[in-house]
Parts: C-alpha cells; structure tokens; sequence
C-alpha cells in the first residue's frame, strides 16, 4: 500500500441509512434526466449543448472564465483569437467527447482512458506524474492544505487500485452514485497528472454514470453545482483526507447529483420545447422548411453559413438566403466578427444563457 493516501475501498460504512435514503432520492431524478434525453429525437443536440455548458462551468472552477458569448463565438471561428479561456473550454468539450467515445467502444473507464482525456484537455503528453513537488494550496492564504503521493510507483498503484474499483463491480459491490463520489475523492487525492486533475476528475463523473448504464449519453454536470458551493466542496474532500469523513463527502454528491439533475430536466424539456416551437413556425412559415435545418439551428447555439452548406447540402448562396430568412423572421440575430457573419438561435441562447444565469440568482 502506498503512504498516506490509502487504496479503495475504505474501511469506513459508506452505506449508511441517510446515504442510501439520499442515494435513492437521487437515482429517481437521474432516473427521469434519462428517460427524457431518450426522447429527444437526436441527441447529439443535448450532447453538444449540455457540453458546452459544463466545460464553461467545469473551467471556471479553476479560474479559467469565459462568457457564454466568447464560448459559442470560439465553438464557431476556433481559428479566431477571440478569448484564451475560451480555447482551453473548447478543450474540454473535446476530451470529454474521446472519453465518451472510449466508454461507449469498451464499456470500461481505464487509467489509460483517463490518461487520453488529460492529453486532450491538456494537449501535452506528459501523463501521469513522475516528478515530485506537487500540492494543493488554498487559493487564499498560499497556505498548503494537502500533498499528494510524490513517488511516482505510488501514483500508479493507486491509479491501478482506482481502475480496478471503477470497472469490477465485485471487488466492491454498492450504489454506483455513492461509488462515484468514492472515485471522485480518489482521483482527485491521487492528482496523478502534473495539471488538468480537478476538470479530468469531472468528466469521469459522467463517463462513470454512462458506463454503469445510468445515463445513455453524458448531459449530466456536476460543476455548476460544484461552482456555486466550491468553499464546501473543498472543505468536505479534507475531511475525509483528514478524519475519514466519508459520509458528509457522499452525502454533498448525492445532492450534486439530485439538484443538477432537477436543473437538468427542466432545461432539456426547455429545449425540446423550443425545437418544437421552431419547427412548428418555421414549416409553416417557409418552403425551404426541413428537419435537417431544424437539427442544425439547434445543435449549435451560433450557427454559420459553412454549417448550413454541410447540413443541408445546399449551395453557399442558398445557405445565406435561408439564413438571412430566418433572420428577419426573428428566429434568429445576425451579427458579424471580423468580415464572418454567424447567426445567434435566439430561443437556445436564452436557454442556455439568459435563463441559466436567471437561475443561478434565484438561488
């Protein structure tokens, strides 16, 4: 057993009877978020949208900010120096893509798995840590609040231990919600990778829910939660480095869990409502009317003549007559970045942004 950090499972009871009351609670609403995303015609819409939204939030939990604007603008022109903080949330939603793609291929979350959506999110190669000197400081005071295992066969051990925890359900048999918030704590105690743990421990959050089948397809984000109780966050992962606190650190996920998945329902039956409200008008309003243009308006936020040429097959001077059709019609906001025009899906923006923050005030 390597020093300090101690292999999973912990000797501790993380099945006691207010974390399986919890856990219950919070597999009805995960429950439910499942169910609907299977309704939505074509998912690769919520994928690419929800996506979006937790790689902004994800990121900003380590001080990486970008408006909702500068996310869509860079997901649009990414060969535009539109925001650095943009560039690297774009980053997320594509090593959080490789990992889905590994998961759905091998249903299994490997540290190998791990390692490719760390390189992606980083784009570097450096892998798992082999060099001492890494620890955790409070943002504050500078002070360090925890050292993680320094020798490198120590961060493979327990890389290996977690592997083997995440995929072989009978080496410890429980509650896949309450196995995620173990494997949470794990990997980010591990912080096997010299950068890009706390957002790479993020997307195993989901992929590991994909995995255990309690999701189809990744629209479940925990950072927007974490976000707006980050002081807690990192208090109760000392705890249970500090006093095996197991039961608060569990408890805070299961609530993740629940409350992100209520936020979650209500904003995909927004957005099918909006798709819906979009189809309706625009086929009974104009005769280039296609679902296939449906689908495109909603799969991005902003959108631009190049996509419309690619998704409906049509001619670059069609694609602008639709567009700007659409425009004046007021189902969409033209604006201009440099000499490029792209189009804001006004219902989605509000969706996504408008209400979203609306939401967080309410809070």
């Amino acid at each position: 057993m390597p020093s300090e950090l101690p292999f999973l499972p912990p000797d501790a009871d993380v099945e006691t009877r207010a974390i399986l009351r919890k856990a219950a609670s919070a597999n009805r609403y995960l429950a439910e978020l499942k169910g609907l995303s299977e309704t939505i015609p074509n998912q690769e819409i919520l994928i690419n949208t929800l996506s979006l939204q937790e790689a902004k939030d994800s990121s900003s939990i380590e001080n990486i900010i970008t408006t909702h604007d500068e996310l869509f603008q860079d997901d649009l022109f990414p060969d535009f120096a539109i925001n650095a903080a943009a560039k690297e949330v774009r980053n997320y939603v594509s090593a959080l893509r490789i990992g889905h793609i590994r998961v759905v291929q091998n249903r299994l979350l490997t540290k190998n798995h791990i390692a490719d959506i760390q390189a992606e999110l980083e784009r570097n190669r450096a892998g798992f840590r082999k060099l001492p000197g890494t620890e955790l400081k409070n943002e504050q005071t500078g002070e360090t609040v925890y050292t993680p295992p320094q020798n490198p066969d120590d961060v493979m051990r327990l890389m290996d231990n977690l592997e083997r925890f995440i995929n072989d359900d009978e080496y410890f048999d429980a509650d896949p919600l309450v196995k995620m918030a173990m494997i949470h704590y794990q990997f980010e105690s591990i912080h096997p990778f010299y950068d890009g743990n706390g957002r790479t421990g993020r997307i195993i959050n989901v992929l590991y829910l994909v995995q255990k089948g309690l999701l189809n397809i990744p629209v479940l984000y925990l950072s927007r939660y974490i976000v707006r109780h980050k002081a807690e966050y990192y208090r109760l992962l000392q705890a249970v480095r500090e006093h095996d606190e197991w039961e608060t650190w569990i408890l805070y996920i299961l609530e993740a869990v629940e409350q992100t998945s209520r936020k979650t329902i209500t904003m995909v039956k927004a957005i099918a409502k909006a798709h819906m409200d979009y189809k309706h008008r625009i086929r009974s309003r104009y005769k280039f009317y296609s679902q296939d243009l449906i689908n495109s308006l909603f799969f991005h936020p902003y959108t631009k003549i190049d996509y419309f040429e690619r998704d409906l097959n049509v001619s670059r001077l069609t694609a602008t007559k639709y567009l700007d059709a659409l425009s004046d019609g007021g189902f969409l906001k033209k604006e201009k970045l440099g000499r490029s025009n792209y189009y804001i899906n006004r219902s989605l923006f509000h969706i996504l942004a408008v209400q979203s923050e609306q939401d967080d005030i309410d809070e």
